[in-house]
């Protein structure tokens, strides 16, 4: 839950911290699948100078495979502060050693 407080209050340095150096992430904002920590800091940068998402985790589950699926609550919004979107997705995370080796956003059906 404390990655969610990091992400909502921008805070890069302790994202980025808590993903292995070769962290597969998904671009949910521009498409396809991002790399590394750079190039996940990198999309954060220029995703937040466009829009203002904010996510808020309801419920918390471990998948068979040890996977960990976070519900989230998903808000947007442009950077005058008009909604563009809100709805619930699933974040689905592979961990190792601690650290987010693998993220995967599930559209709720």
């Amino acid at each position: 839950m404390s990655l969610y407080a990091a992400f909502n209050a921008r805070d890069v340095p302790t994202l980025l911290a808590s993903m292995t150096p070769d962290v597969s992430w998904p671009n949910g904002w521009e498409g396809g699948v991002l790399r590394g920590r750079d190039e996940v800091g990198d999309y954060w940068r220029r995703q937040w100078a466009a829009i203002d998402p904010t996510v808020t985790p309801t419920a918390f589950a471990v998948e068979p495979d040890g996977r960990i699926a976070v519900s989230v609550r998903q808000v947007v919004r442009d950077r005058a502060g008009a909604e563009l979107a809100n709805h619930t997705v699933t974040h689905v995370y592979r961990l190792v050693g601690g650290l987010v080796a693998e993220m995967e956003i599930r559209e709720r059906s």
